[in-house]
């Protein structure tokens, strides 16, 4: 029986694709390469992976118009973006557009395989628990879809805004530290990802805003609540 790990690699620079792909295919990996977006969504459609790793800088089609089109094709399938670029805004954008973590170059092979298993395990539990819906004040939070409702229209979350809001919804009315959120989601607690932390909350208070009996709470310096 194959249980070893099925990764689409998505990445331009040959020498380093092929050696991750040899690195990996040593390990729990089988790894399908593609050296472009087009080939990485005729694979996705032929492979249907168990996760995805794409680069960013790619010519045609860059990593975000990738992941935007594989996005229409599988709404679930985590996504890692490897990226030199290291922008807040950059960062933010590659999450919006679909993609549940990133791994700035360059990296350690370790912590790219760490990453990988981290997200595929959580979509493992994710998919076990895909009946899992919690009420927000007049919203619905549909986990598995990603979905938002109020019972007028619906909001699709990205994947980074509902990871986000599932895990103040487990601990509802209580203060979540920041390091707590960040080591979870993010993998670490540095500065750079409590910034873009920061804006995702933003983005969610404003998705919420509808219900004014809705709060996400920053208790400065610890961490952030969730009233409903």
């Amino acid at each position: 029986m194959n249980d070893k790990i099925r990764m689409l690699l998505v990445e331009d620079e040959q020498t380093l694709a092929d050696i991750i792909a040899d690195t990996l295919g040593e390990k729990e990996f089988d790894v399908t390469v593609a050296y472009n977006g087009a080939e990485g969504l005729r694979r996705f459609d032929e492979r249907r992976p168990d996760v995805v790793v794409t680069d960013i800088m790619m010519p045609g089609m860059d990593g975000f118009s990738f992941v935007d089109a594989l996005r229409r094709r599988s709404a679930d399938v985590p996504i890692l973006f490897l990226s030199a670029r290291s922008a807040v805004d950059d960062v933010v954008h590659g999450f919006e557009t679909g993609g549940n973590d990133y791994l700035r170059k360059p990296f350690a092979m370790s912590e790219l395989i760490v990453r990988v298993k981290a997200l595929v395990g959580r979509n493992r539990v994710a998919r076990q628990q895909s009946d899992t819906h919690y009420r927000i004040g007049r919203f619905e939070f549909d986990v598995a879809r990603q979905r938002l409702n109020d019972g007028d229209h619906t909001q699709e979350l990205s994947a980074r805004e509902a990871d986000i809001l599932k895990l103040l919804c487990e601990h509802a009315d209580e203060v979540v530290p920041t390091p707590l959120i960040l080591q979870r989601i993010w993998g670490d607690d540095s500065f750079f990802n409590a910034r873009s932390l920061h804006v995702f909350i933003t983005r969610l208070r404003r998705r919420l805003s509808s219900d004014p009996s809705v709060q996400i709470v920053n208790a400065r310096g610890v961490g952030y609540k969730l009233l409903r």
